[in-house]
């Protein structure tokens, strides 16, 4: 019978192969505990790695979170082309909320349920999602527009980020499983008339301060 696998014998690893067994030692610790359950010892334990080398590269739980799931966040490039800027949103809209089902979610509402504590870690994460969402979104306009789609031109950083502005708060204040309909009424009440352009856009008019 073979002896078990004795992991100090195990080849050491350096550089980004560590860090990237550190982060999948994350993102499964994370989905398997949740982000209050989890610590830097066990994140470590699981990597087969030490704790400095963690500690070397992150100077806690909330940064090591916002690397790890930064990676399951999908690149510009990998989006699905449906042929329609509204079919390329709900895609958009769909894929995130299947990442808040899982780590990515667990992040979300640790690292905000964090925030009244320590607001840098949460605000870490916040801008990076934001950043990220951005990102996105504005390769899908720039995709419909070189498609011919009448889309607003110059669109702010405030408008592309709208949605999932909403989408993470309703994942927060409903729980992870969103309906489609809710999907369906982001991206139709929300992100396609911030995203037309201006002259199509609906006014609107601020009502004047009581006295």
């Amino acid at each position: 019978m073979a002896e078990p696998a004795d992991h100090r014998r195990r080849p050491r690893r350096r550089g980004e192969t560590l860090r990237a067994g550190i982060l999948d030692a994350a993102l499964a610790e994370l989905e398997e505990t949740g982000y209050a359950g989890m610590t830097m010892e066990r994140v470590a334990e699981r990597a087969h790695a030490g704790k400095a080398s963690l500690y070397r590269h992150w100077n806690g739980k909330a940064h090591l979170v916002f690397d790890a799931t930064r990676r399951a966040l999908p690149e510009p490039g990998t989006l699905a082309d449906t042929g329609s800027l509204r079919g390329d949103l709900l895609e958009l809209m769909g894929l995130f909320a299947h990442l808040l089902r899982g780590p990515l979610g667990e992040a979300v509402r640790g690292i905000v349920g964090e925030a009244l504590a320590r607001e840098p870690s949460a605000a870490a994460l916040r801008r990076e999602q934001e950043g990220r969402a951005v990102e996105l979104t504005r390769s899908l306009v720039e995709r419909a527009a070189d498609r011919g789609e009448n889309v607003a031109s110059g669109a702010t950083e405030r408008q592309l980020e709208a949605g999932h502005a909403i989408l993470r708060m309703h994942v927060l204040a409903h729980g992870p499983d969103v309906a489609e309909e809710t999907l369906v009424g982001i991206v139709d009440e929300v992100m396609m008339p911030l995203l037309a352009p201006a002259s199509r856009r609906p006014a609107v008019r601020l009502r004047p301060p009581r006295p």
